[in-house]
């Protein structure tokens, strides 16, 4: 069994993508101090650690976290949340690890995760629930949501992983892959506690491998905590709280939507950061490339990484079907920024012409 996720490319999400890879590009070019990459990488991980802990309930102020983190502090009496600091720190600094070193996500790591989040470094690793756990409101105690059974967690769980290996090799943008793993990790509520924290770090873990870490310099998390209450409406994909009765199978666009967009937010933001702390080098798009519609420079981000693409990498960096997006690579063709370089139909791929090549780099 692979799990399936329903979703649809609209514009918004297509724009954010965009604006991803814009801000992207700007941090990874301009050149800092290692000084300068270390302060700014440090105070986001702070941030993180901060407010992924606060969303879940923990009482420490921003600066009394960093101060747990630098062990210049123990706040007697608020033990659990200096804990939950510590491990957070920790099990962060072990996902920028694993990321570096290209782990695959499997179930083993997962589980590893959060016995980290959830006991410590010298934690055994994680098994699932083995009973029903049910999310309350915590003013009127209602159901908020019921995840699934105990007995159905082990194989949700292996769908998922088998999952993100499938979607990787088919070239899904990375950002997509790790909204939905969010998503369906929290879904799937496989512990009892620490799912939250262990679903966030998951997401940072598939955006740092894949190349979208930017360099350690953003806290998503933060901006989850600032704005809770959409946060926990865009993962309310289902107006009914049982996981059996609608979740399932319930479009995620809108949380899709709802993710890439803070994303794109969040790398703006950490950019200008970046800017602000390296002067003046500002890089400025080609003018070459300001006419192009937002499918086509979607298409050009792609050669940042490849000398040449084919029709499917188009369609599944667009969301659009094999067909159409031959009908637009034949357009571009005639408009002289793609060249065919494999005439072969079976496996024809594409160039940028050598004027456009030198300005993407």
């Amino acid at each position: 069994m692979i799990w399936k996720p329903v979703y649809q490319f609209n514009s918004s999400i297509t724009r954010a993508l965009m604006d991803i890879e814009a801000a992207k590009t700007v941090v990874e070019k301009l050149p800092l101090s290692p000084a300068v990459q270390a302060e700014l990488r440090y105070k986001a991980r702070v941030r993180s650690t901060h407010y992924s802990t606060r969303i879940e309930g923990n009482r420490l102020t921003l600066k009394e976290a960093e101060q747990v983190i630098e062990k210049k502090a123990n706040f007697h009496g608020r033990e659990r949340d200096v804990n939950e600091v510590r491990n957070y720190w920790e099990a962060l600094l072990k996902v920028e690890d694993w990321a570096a070193k290209k782990v695959e996500l499997s179930e083993d790591l997962i589980q590893r995760l959060h016995a980290l989040v959830d006991k410590g470094k010298r934690a055994k690793a994680s098994l699932y629930r083995d009973g029903q756990n049910v999310i309350r409101d915590s003013a009127s105690g209602g159901i908020v949501y019921l995840p699934p059974e105990a007995k159905d967690v082990s194989s949700l769980m292996s769908a998922m992983v088998r999952w993100v290996k499938q979607v990787q090799k088919e070239g899904i943008p990375p950002p997509i892959i790790a909204a939905l793993v969010h998503y369906q990790f929290v879904t799937i509520h496989p512990y009892y506690d620490g799912n939250g924290r262990t679903a966030r770090l998951l997401a940072t873990f598939i955006l740092q491998r894949d190349g979208y870490g930017l360099n350690g310099f953003f806290s998503l998390e933060e901006h989850h905590a600032r704005d809770l209450e959409g946060y926990y409406q865009a993962l309310s994909v289902h107006k009914h709280h049982n996981y059996y009765e609608g979740r399932v199978e319930a479009d995620l666009t809108v949380w899709v939507e709802y993710f890439v967009k803070l994303l794109a937010k969040v790398f703006q933001q950490a950019r200008d950061e970046v800017l602000r702390a390296g002067g003046e080098n500002i890089l400025v798009e080609p003018q070459e490339f300001r006419s192009f519609d937002h499918r086509a420079r979607i298409v050009i981000a792609l050669f940042v990484k490849k000398d040449q693409i084919a029709v499917k990498d188009i369609a599944q960096s667009l969301g659009l079907s094999e067909r159409m997006a031959r009908v637009l690579v034949s357009g571009w063709v005639k408009d002289g920024w793609l060249e065919v370089l494999n005439e072969s139909n079976r496996a024809r791929v594409y160039g940028l012409v050598k004027k456009y090549k030198k300005l993407v780099g």
